[in-house]
């Protein structure tokens, strides 16, 4: 885990590539022309698909049309694979993806490339992280304390939830990590990330299950289905509300707060305990360099990064907002910032 987090603490060694805009985005349209066309379809992740978060998508496609001129028309998903297939083939002009589905589609199609990411709390790519964790019940975090801290030794055997085989948070950096800790041991010292896919007699774990989403994998935990889960903060963030603890820190504690929307409704009051904290490179607006102009893509770019968009209470939420949406200020440095594909090496660097 403390070699997860240093590769994806190398943000500042990262960071010197991202630029004010994507030299290669640039370089492969000018070299190729796309034809214009009226509307451009904007993918969405499981995890935004749902009804809470309709308000926010429909603030970032007015972003896009007021910019481009161009209707958007949104594309929710059920699946991250028809979200990572469908801005690859282009049927989708735009997407808003984790790190890992970024690469995958980018390894599909080079002409995906990243437009922007939210910037961390400072402001700047330097801590433009958010948490991978992996939790358990309230009171059944004894097994993993050890001294004033945690360890995972004992999530082996158990039932445990992820994402989806293509999520960073929810996949990639737990596997990564799970295998980097346990290889060390001489009973898994074989151990890799395909193991981990699938649970039974002799497997790893008992059984292995997917949520679909974030919030998906966080009621298997909640509803007893799972004894660990994968998860990340910012993806259960509208539902649920730190309880005691430090935030993002291994021992807290959240809770399901009152008033929650579907799939956490039924789930009011019920708690989970943090084992392991990672962080992840922060999200990117990616776009279909093949199917969106160059012009389209910059009046899109200098948009994001404008002090409208930075400025606009319903995509950056004020820090004592109680609505439900993407991005939240805690500093009020939030905004948006262009980055390169180069930026997503350290999460490529996972699967080797």
């Amino acid at each position: 885990m403390k070699k997860l987090m240093a590769l994806a603490i190398s943000l500042s060694l990262t960071a010197v590539m991202a630029g004010c805009g994507s030299k290669a985005a640039d370089s492969q349209n000018a070299a190729a022309p796309v034809k214009t066309k009226d509307t451009l379809t904007m993918v969405w992740y499981p995890n935004e698909s749902g009804a809470d978060l309709k308000d926010t998508r429909e603030e970032l496609a007015k972003v896009i049309e007021t910019a481009t001129g161009k209707k958007v028309q949104h594309k929710t998903t059920t699946d991250y694979i028809i979200a990572i297939e469908a801005i690859a083939n282009g049927t989708a002009d735009v997407a808003f993806m984790g790190p890992q589905g970024y690469i995958e589609a980018n390894a599909k199609n080079k002409k995906v490339q990243p437009m922007v990411v939210p910037s961390g709390a400072s402001g700047t790519l330097d801590d433009a992280v958010y948490f991978s964790w992996l939790n358990v019940r309230k009171g059944e975090e004894e097994p993993y304390k050890n001294g004033s801290g945690f360890a995972i030794d004992n999530i082996a055997g158990k039932k445990f939830s992820f994402v989806s085989n293509s999520s960073t948070s929810g996949f990639k950096v737990p596997s990564a990590g799970i295998v980097s800790y346990f290889s060390k041991k001489d009973k898994y010292k074989s151990l890799t990330a395909d193991d981990l896919l699938q649970g039974g007699k002799d497997k790893f774990f008992s059984e292995v299950l997917y949520g679909g989403s974030h919030q998906g994998s966080g009621v298997n935990l909640l509803t007893n289905k799972a004894d660990v889960a994968a998860f990340c903060d910012t993806c259960v963030a509208n539902y649920v509300e730190l309880s005691s603890g430090s935030a993002n820190k291994p021992g807290a504690v959240y809770k399901v707060k009152q008033g929650a929307a579907e799939p956490f409704n039924t789930l009011v009051g019920k708690e989970f305990t943090l084992i392991s904290v990672t962080p992840v490179l922060n999200s990117p607006f990616a776009v279909n360099t093949g199917t969106i102009s160059a012009e389209d893509l910059k009046k899109m770019k200098d948009a994001f990064l404008s002090d409208a968009v930075t400025k606009n209470p319903k995509i950056f939420l004020p820090k004592d907002s109680k609505d439900s949406g993407l991005f939240k200020l805690s500093t009020g440095k939030e905004h948006f910032l262009a980055v390169e594909d180069a930026w997503f090496n350290p999460v490529r660097e996972l699967s080797k």
